[in-house]
């Protein structure tokens, strides 16, 4: 008995030693929160009240498919953290999420497992602390660990409930609860502290997209529970709950004891296969917010976990988000995915993102710019309608240019070549771009970064060439490179007036010895980092960091192939009797090597026309007029670099001229007869269309065959329609306007073969849509036999058009107007849209809505 009392006394010392310990850490982990939700709603900074904003990036390294491809490239994953943390600091991010694959450091009672997963994540949070990068923590994902690849036999609770039971079971509740408290009272080994008592975590988010089912009831029950084993662990930070994944349950959502809601947008949709072409700023013109008439909703924090522009390569919609964000009234904001350095040759993590520093320069300058622009724009300001919010602020997004501009007193950015001058230029403490600018001529497509470390020196960053060679979003492999890295001397040319005409270029990161002086601001530079001295400075004294970083760091990736390659798009037809221009991208080769193309028209007529070197890796040639007889065109284009010799497409080595050269691939370019339509759809041959609704099944999309031999139609049906009212498709045929622009203003009608199998006639909807986001439609009436269906291009008038791909989620805007019309050019058309337009009166009673498109096509008189 005494024992047993001893004993007691024993624990109870220690358990109150541990409690006392417990409070102490979270009491002094409260008094370093870094922020809190007030009143009404607006997340503000602990130091001083203000309102807080927050934009970054996902990124998976530690866990899944990101920790398998970097290990299968002999990389430490160690490394690849330290390279691409480095990286988000060099583009001025300060926000980190990602949704921790729970099944890979989980058991089914849902106790946590100490792993290499774990460790790479804390590892990952102690880095990003560094760098000042904050972290909203999501614990659950549901998740398998597969993607791309197949789901591995993962111990955790995710993989035995899934997602849907996990949120309605009782067994699964519980896994999650311990896990939850587990992994918040874990230590990480490198901060030496828990989650919640480390300040640089600044919130939590419960779980990534769930997907309820059930009594709403069980939805508010499930959210409290999992906040309450949240903050059972002493966690006294916001906690956000998602709320757009499941939009019938935000009600019950709204209910639950949580301080704020998160939301994700991706605009584009996901997973088109290719690179999406034509102008997107209306698919984020604004974020729809369709939940503010729940009275719980209001005067909650909003954040959004995940975003991108899915399949856009361009470098104008970044900033463009960010706006609409801000205005919707977000202050958190988090792009889906950064991709790891050690992979982003291929972009296979996610083939429907892609966004990384070095091999994506752009893009991820205009992330930087968007970052800018949501920590400098107010919250909830509207900027108009577009393109009247194209400018806002000291912001500027152009898809005609493939641009973003950032242009203050201080930091001049833009993600490609601009006109644009400073707005100071005298001023100016940053200086960020790719491309070309009032203040740096650059010939290199890599990007680069200018910073002013003290009065006459200036950091100078400069990241190798980047050379999209094959479509970023087709189908992936780590086998077939999208992107080449290419180490090449440029010439770049600064124009400050602090450092004059006449300054030193120092290398200072590792292995770097290159050293050169300016003659009237021009010099050679390769891949590293510099400082730049104007005449008679002395050298940088005491001073190794700038900002969160050191100031001969530099992180860039080796090609990880030299071999020749040729990317060329052909013109699909050309005017006749007009000479026309090529072009392509040469990587692999030397300055000195020959390109040239071997041409024959099929009348007899060959020729080689060598191509001109653009800088870098751009080429051009000009075909002649005496090849562009009506007819077809058969091309190839050589290469000779010293003794070898590579011919494409095909990439056949070899000498092309030789007897035994029995390789035959060409390109081809048709030519245009004088009066010769113009087409911008056949169902035969084009497949890059965007069906709205989803139509996949066989019985709701197919392609058949007609009257016509070897043509296709295009047949689609829905048995009844959505929401939107409305089936359709649209197609990008700007690629088909484009060699026969001399011509566009001869082409007086638009010319379509449709059919219905509906009893009685269907309005059908056919317009054009143009680089400047504005709609041009006329009505026809579509009857059960095929017919060439004449609409004169001036009977087409200014209307609304589909946002296709279909953002999501789904409650965002589904069509679009322009802010004000114009005569319609056919100059600017990039986009053809055919829909069904609901008329009670002649769809009666239908049980189903059908049409076959076989081609649509311009004419002449």
């Amino acid at each position: 008995m005494k024992y047993k009392t001893s004993l007691f006394l024993l624990f109870f010392l220690y358990g109150s030693f541990f409690f006392s310990s417990l409070v102490a850490q979270n009491k002094a982990s409260k008094n370093q929160e870094l922020v809190y939700v007030d009143q009404k709603g607006i997340m503000r900074w602990n130091k001083n009240n203000q309102e807080a904003a927050f934009f970054g990036v996902n990124y998976t390294v530690p866990f899944a498919y990101g920790y398998r491809s970097v290990k299968a490239r002999n990389v430490d994953p160690e490394k690849a953290i330290d390279q691409d943390v480095y990286h988000m600091a060099r583009l001025g991010l300060d926000a980190f999420r990602v949704h921790v694959w729970d099944t890979e450091i989980s058991d089914t009672l849902g106790n946590l497992l100490e792993n290499e997963h774990l460790r790479l994540f804390d590892y990952l949070v102690y880095k990003l602390k560094q760098r000042n990068i904050r972290v909203m923590l999501t614990p659950i994902a549901f998740w398998g660990n597969g993607y791309p690849e197949k789901d591995e036999n993962t111990p955790g609770f995710s993989r035995l409930y899934g997602k849907q039971k996990a949120l309605v079971n009782e067994y699964a509740f519980k896994a999650q609860e311990n896990y939850l408290k587990q992994f918040l009272n874990h230590i990480n080994p490198y901060t030496k502290l828990r989650y919640g008592a480390d300040p640089n975590i600044i919130a939590a988010e419960v779980n990534n997209e769930p997907q309820h089912s059930g009594p709403k009831a069980r939805t508010t029950e499930y959210v409290n529970r999992m906040v309450a084993a949240i903050r059972a662990t002493g966690w006294t930070k916001p906690i956000f709950y998602n709320i757009s994944e499941s939009p019938r349950y935000a009600d019950a959502v709204a209910k639950a004891n949580v301080d704020g809601f998160s939301f994700q947008w991706y605009p584009t949709g996901l997973v088109a296969n290719h690179t999406l072409q034509g102008n997107y700023l209306p698919h984020v013109d604004r974020y729809n917010i369709p939940f503010d008439t729940i009275p719980e909703f209001r005067n909650k924090a909003l954040m959004v976990y995940e975003f991108d522009a899915g399949d856009v390569l361009g470098s104008y919609m970044y900033p463009a988000m960010a706006k609409s964000f801000r205005e919707a009234g977000f202050q958190w904001a988090t792009q889906f995915a950064y991709d790891p350095m050690a992979t982003a040759y291929a972009n296979t993590e996610y083939q429907t993102h892609y966004l990384n520093l070095a091999y994506t320069p752009s893009k991820a300058i205009s992330l930087m710019i968007a970052a800018e622009a949501f920590h400098q724009l107010p919250l909830r300001k509207s900027y108009g309608t577009y393109p009247a919010d194209s400018v806002f602020g000291a912001f500027r997004v152009s898809y005609k240019e493939s641009l973003s501009e950032m242009n203050t007193q201080r930091a001049f950015l833009y993600t490609n070549t601009t006109h644009t001058k400073p707005v100071n230029v005298g001023k100016l403490t940053q200086v960020a771009g790719v491309g070309s600018s009032p203040v740096v001529t650059y010939s290199g497509s890599g990007s680069y970064f200018l910073d002013k470390l003290e009065k006459g020196v200036w950091r100078l960053e400069v990241m190798p060439d980047a050379v999209h060679i094959r479509d970023p979003f087709a189908k992936a492999s780590p086998n077939k490179e999208v992107t080449r890295i290419q180490w090449l001397n440029h010439s770049m040319q600064i124009r400050l007036a602090e450092l004059g005409e006449e300054f030193t270029i120092t290398s200072v990161n590792e292995g770097n010895a290159y050293k050169a002086s300016a003659k009237e601001g021009g010099f050679q530079i390769k891949p590293g980092v510099y400082l730049l001295a104007r005449k008679g400075k002395g050298p940088l004294k005491g001073k190794t960091f700038f900002g969160n970083m050191e100031i001969k760091e530099f992180a860039a990736p080796q090609p990880t192939e030299t071999k020749i390659f040729v990317a060329h798009q052909p013109l699909k037809e050309v005017s006749a009797g007009k000479p026309f221009v090529l072009y392509a991208k040469v990587v692999g080769v030397s300055r000195e090597a020959k390109i040239s193309l071997q041409l024959n028209n099929q009348a007899g007529v060959y020729k080689t026309v060598a191509m001109e070197s653009l800088g870098g890796s751009k080429y051009k040639a000009e075909i002649p007029f005496d090849l562009t007889s009506p007819g077809l065109i058969n091309y190839r284009i050589m290469v000779q670099d010293g003794t070898q010799q590579v011919t494409f497409p095909g990439g056949y080595e070899g000498d092309p001229w030789a007897w035994d050269y029995y390789q035959n691939d060409t390109w081809q370019t048709f030519v245009a007869s004088d009066k010769g339509a113009l087409s911008l759809f056949n169902a035969t041959t084009d497949r890059s269309i965007y069906v709205f609704p989803n139509l996949w099944r066989g019985d709701e999309r197919a392609l058949i065959t007609a009257e016509k031999p070897e043509q296709l139609v295009l047949k689609l049906t829905a048995k009844e329609l959505t929401a939107e009212q409305t089936m359709g498709f649209q197609h990008f045929i700007g690629d088909k306007l484009k060699g026969r622009e001399s011509e566009l203003g001869t082409f007086d009608k638009l010319v379509i073969r449709i059919r219905t199998s509906n009893a009685t006639p269907l309005p059908v909807k056919v317009g054009l849509i143009t680089s400047d986001a504005a709609g041009y439609t006329a009505r026809v009436n579509v009857s059960q036999n095929f017919q060439d269906i004449e609409i004169p291009l001036n009977t087409l008038k200014p209307d609304s058009f589909m946002l296709l791909p279909r953002p999501y989620p789904g409650f965002h805007p589904f069509r679009f107007s322009a802010a004000k019309a114009v005569a319609f050019n056919l100059k600017q058309a990039e986009k053809l849209e055919i829909s069904i337009l609901q008329d009670k009166k002649t769809t009666a009673g239908a049980q189903s809505y059908t049409f076959e498109v076989e081609a649509v096509w311009l004419e002449k008189n």
